[in-house]
């Protein structure tokens, strides 16, 4: 190991910082879009599904499925997802366990 990386005994790596200052929670790239479409779910009457044209989507629907899923699981809400060429389709199941 090189001399300018070697660390006396109990010194640290990292850089500590105040819990209080860690982030809660994940603000990434897909926020904006995952915000809207679950406000959107929340409002779904029963039987319904919302239809979102796949070029309104900021990335691929395979990653805003994926941001969705993980999203919805923190709400405890339980979705399904569907999808053609042009669509991306998202309804509510029922309360997830």
């Amino acid at each position: 190991m090189d001399d300018n990386h070697e660390k006396s005994p109990g010194s640290m790596r990292f850089k500590s910082v105040l819990q209080v200052d860690v982030p809660k929670g994940r603000d990434g790239k897909h926020k904006q879009i995952i915000t809207q479409l679950l406000s959107d779910l929340e409002q779904l009457d029963k039987g319904s599904a919302l239809q979102v044209p796949l070029t309104e989507l900021p990335d691929t629907k395979e990653n805003i499925r994926s941001a969705l899923s993980r999203a919805a699981s923190q709400r405890k809400l339980s979705i399904a997802t569907s999808s053609n060429d042009e669509f991306l389709f998202v309804w509510k199941t029922g309360e997830a366990s």
